[in-house]
C-alpha cells in the first residue's frame, strides 16, 4: 500500500535548530534525515510521522505541511499559486480557515492584500470543486494556512497543529513575562538534562514563576508526552480521517499514556514571590506532575542547596528576571541596573552557590553576554537562545565550593 509523504517544516526558536533535529530524529527514529534552515528544520514523513511530532516535540513551535512553493513577483503570483493546492483535500465548505503571513525582504507593499489573495484563490478552488466555500475565522480556524515570503519565492503550509506547541494544555495560572514551554525545553535540552541520574540528575529552577521549567523537567522525568494533554488540528482535518491514520493516533497515544511512570529524579523549585509558587503549583498539578515536583517559597540568596541521595549530581537552571520582566524581589530589591536587575544580585548570587551548591552545574539564560564577568565567575560553556525578540546566552557554570575553576 502506498504511503503518501508529505513535505514538513518545524518551525522553533533561533538557536534550537541542532537540538531540534536532534529531537526529530529520537522520536521518528534514527533514518530520518532532514535539512537544518533559519528558524526550523524541514524532513519528509507520513501521517505517523505528522502526529509522532505534534505529541512528542518539547522544542517545535509548529508541525507545518508544505502544499506549494514557487517563485513571484505580485499578488497575482501568489493567487495562481494557491490555485494549484486541492484544498478540497485538506478541508470542506462546512470548515472555517484563516491565512496569515511572514516575510523577510518580500518587495510587496501590503501582507494583508497578499492574504487577502491567497484566501480568494482556496475560495474560488473550493467553490469551483464543490459548489460552496468555507468560511474564514480569525480566532479559531480548523485550517491555519501560512504564506512565508523570502524576496523572490513563496511558500504555502497548512499548519496541523492548530494552537502553537507551546500551549501545552496546563497553563492557566501565570505571571509577568512567563516562559514559554518551549524554551524552557531548549535550556534543558541545551544543558543535556534528560531526567535520568546519569543524564543531569536532579534539577532545581530557584526563579521559578509559574513553574515552566520545572514543570518541563518533571513530565521530561516521568515519561510524559508534552501533547498528551491537548488537542491538535490535524484531528479534524481530511488527510488525518481515514481509519488506518485513526487508529495509528490512538496507538500513538496508547503508547505515550503507557510510557508515564514515577519520576527518575528529583524536580525542586522555589520563588521569592509566594503567588508564584502557588501558581506553579496549580499548573504542576493540571500537568500531571505535582507529585514530581517540591515547591517553596523562598529567596534564592537564603535557600540552601536541598539534601541529594548519595552520588546524584545536581542541576541549576534558570532563568532570573530582565529587561522587560520583572525585578527581583525579597531581599536582593536593592538599587537596579540597565537590565532591570539589582546591581549586586548576581555577584550575591555566586557567592551563595559557591557556599551551598559545590559540585553542582547551574545553566543561566540571560541577554547579558558580559554576565560571567559580574557574576565574577567564568562560564564552561555559552549557548546562543533566542527569547521571542531578546537575544540571549545560556551559560553555564561548574560550581565548585569556595571557589570556581579557572580551566
Amino acid at each position: 500500500m502506498h504511503v503518501p509523504l508529505f513535505d514538513l517544516f518545524l518551525p522553533c526558536a533561533g538557536g534550537v535548530e541542532a537540538l531540534l533535529a536532534d529531537e526529530a530524529m529520537a522520536i521518528l527514529g534514527p533514518g530520518t534525515s532532514g535539512t537544518l534552515e533559519r528558524g526550523g528544520i524541514a524532513l519528509r514523513g507520513d501521517a505517523r510521522a505528522v502526529m509522532a511530532l505534534n505529541l512528542e516535540s518539547r522544542l517545535a513551535q509548529r508541525v507545518l505541511v508544505r502544499v506549494a512553493h514557487g517563485r513571484y513577483r505580485s499578488e497575482d503570483d501568489l493567487y495562481a499559486l494557491a490555485r494549484q493546492v486541492p484544498w478540497q483535500a485538506w478541508i470542506s465548505p462546512r470548515d472555517t480557515f484563516k491565512v496569515d503571513v511572514t516575510a523577510q525582504r518580500s518587495p510587496l507593499r501590503s501582507l494583508n492584500f497578499a492574504a487577502l489573495r491567497i484566501k480568494d484563490a482556496l475560495c474560488d478552488v473550493m467553490r469551483e470543486e464543490a459548489g460552496e466555500r468555507p468560511d474564514v475565522d480569525t480566532r479559531r480556524p480548523l485550517l491555519r494556512v501560512m504564506l512565508h515570503l523570502t524576496e523572490d519565492h513563496a511558500t504555502l503550509y497548512a499548519d496541523t497543529s492548530g494552537e502553537r506547541l507551546f500551549k501545552r494544555g496546563w497553563r492557566e495560572d501565570k505571571g509577568e513575562a512567563p516562559l514559554k514551554e518551549t524554551l524552557a525545553a531548549a535550556m534543558l535540552a541545551a544543558a543535556g538534562w534528560k531526567g535520568r541520574p546519569d543524564q543531569g540528575g536532579a534539577l532545581l529552577d530557584p526563579c521559578c514563576g509559574s513553574g515552566t521549567i520545572a514543570i518541563e523537567a518533571a513530565q521530561i522525568a516521568c515519561g510524559i508526552a508534552p501533547g498528551l494533554r491537548r488537542a491538535f488540528a490535524f484531528e479534524r482535518l481530511a488527510p488525518f480521517a481515514g481509519p488506518q491514520v485513526r487508529a495509528q493516533w490512538a496507538e500513538l497515544k496508547r503508547q505515550a499514556r503507557e510510557r508515564v511512570h514515577a519520576p527518575a529524579v528529583p524536580v525542586y523549585a522555589s520563588d521569592v514571590a509566594f503567588r508564584m509558587v502557588d501558581f506553579a503549583r496549580r499548573n504542576a498539578e493540571r500537568a500531571g506532575v505535582a507529585h514530581a515536583i517540591e515547591l517553596h517559597g523562598g529567596d534564592v540568596l537564603q535557600r540552601p542547596a536541598p539534601a541529594l541521595p548519595p552520588g546524584l549530581h545536581g542541576t541549576l537552571v534558570m532563568n532570573p528576571p530582565y529587561g522587560e520582566r520583572i525585578a527581583v524581589r525579597g531581599s536582593v530589591a536593592r538599587s537596579v541596573d540597565e537590565t532591570g536587575m539589582a546591581d549586586d544580585f548576581f555577584p550575591r548570587l555566586a557567592a551563595h552557590w559557591k557556599r551551598h551548591f559545590g559540585g553542582w552545574t547551574a545553566w543561566v539564560l540571560s541577554p547579558d553576554m558580559k554576565l560571567p564577568s559580574r557574576m565574577r565567575l567564568k562560564e564552561s560553556r555559552r549557548v546562543p537562545l533566542w527569547n521571542g525578540p531578546i537575544e540571549c546566552r545560556l551559560f553555564r557554570f561548574d560550581i565548585v565550593a569556595g571557589r570556581m575553576r579557572d580551566d
